[in-house]
């Protein structure tokens, strides 16, 4: 079976390849991405000379449990939850269905019909049926911001952990929120996976690094899939040392933008209906338009075919890239403005 791979944010140069200019001269609001990456740390000459040992995925792991307040279990490295997301068919029980809190992160979707899996795609956890073998919850979500309370989760773990199901919490972006996190539970409760997402709070993306939380034996099973060797030394080594470091002035650094963000949003005139720390949601009748008049004046932001009056940006680096969205944004609402339409979508829970 195969599925429609999903266009996601950041395709910068093709952007650039359609409406001109080189990638480095686009702003890029596409992604959720802390815009502010943090400095590397030093990275010794062995890591990158030798391959990953044991010793030094440990040290990882353990500043991982620190880091996330993680329960009995250390955190398994894996390189991006994007390499965990393609793995989770291993976990649905034959016969069982799986149910997606949705709307959500496509990839998810995808990959379990690609796999050959019944999917539902639900609106809230009272969805949840006997049948559903895994459910997929991301917290807070994306790309409405739609935040599940823990207790409301755990619930629906007991329940499908009952009848041999697994609850899939993905924190992706999660790190400011930390009292909405189901860590401390991973590892000690049966039937709960956790997947948290490092380089997007970090804002090192290329990175590729991610961790899954939950009981040794299923983390056993997720390291065997991936094989060895799976998590880069330098990767690991970076990781160790920015989650034991001071992380108060990154959190502050990310409120700040978020705050701007929002500011040159509203103050456009537009409607922002949800979203993270890291990114928010408008909606505008006339989203399409309004993406396309932003791309001719070379600034890029996520639009969404399966809905087409919504537009997610992403935060911007500097009060600089704040003025820059702002005229972008006069200018791009004056060619696509907003007619009086009945029908628009009620605004998403955030």
């Amino acid at each position: 079976m195969t599925e429609a791979p999903i266009q996601h944010g950041g395709g910068i140069s093709a952007a650039a390849e359609r409406h001109g200019g080189r990638p480095e001269e686009w702003l890029d609001l596409s992604t959720g991405i802390n815009p502010r990456p943090v400095a590397l740390p030093p990275v010794d000459a062995a890591a990158w000379h030798r391959l990953p040992d044991r010793g030094r995925l440990d040290e990882t792991r353990q500043a991982a449990a620190r880091y996330y307040g993680a329960g009995r279990c250390p955190p398994l490295p894996v390189p991006g939850t994007q390499a965990a997301i393609q793995l989770l068919p291993r976990l649905v029980p034959a016969g069982r269905r799986v149910a997606i809190l949705s709307p959500t992160y496509g990839e998810y979707a995808r990959v379990l019909r690609a796999a050959g899996c019944a999917v539902d795609e639900i609106g809230t956890l009272d969805g949840v049926r006997d049948d559903h073998g895994l459910v997929v919850a991301v917290n807070p979500n994306n790309p409405d911001g739609r935040l599940h309370r823990p207790e409301e989760l755990l619930l629906a773990r007991e329940r499908l952990a009952r009848s041999g199901g697994t609850l899939v919490v993905d924190e992706a972006f999660g790190d400011m929120v930390p009292g909405a996190s189901l860590a401390a539970h991973a590892g000690a409760a049966p039937g709960l996976v956790v997947f948290r997402s490092f380089g997007k709070f970090f804002g090192l993306a290329g990175l590729r690094l991610g961790f899954v939380l939950g009981e040794a034996g299923l983390l056993a099973d997720f390291s065997e899939w991936l094989g060895p060797w799976a998590v880069s030394g330098p990767a690991l080594t970076i990781a160790t040392r920015l989650m034991a470091g001071d992380c108060a002035p990154i959190r502050q650094s990310i409120a700040e933008r978020k705050v701007a963000l929002d500011t040159v949003l509203r103050q456009a005139g537009l409607d922002v209906v949800g979203g993270t720390a890291l990114f928010s949601l408008v909606s505008h009748p006339r989203a399409a338009d309004v993406h396309e008049a932003l791309c001719r004046q070379h600034v890029l932001v996520r639009p969404f075919a399966y809905e087409r009056t919504w537009l997610r940006f992403g935060l911007a680096p500097d009060e600089n890239a704040d003025r820059r969205l702002a005229q972008a944004l006069t200018q791009a609402l004056t060619q696509a403005p907003a007619p009086a339409l009945a029908g628009v979508p009620a605004r998403p829970g955030a």
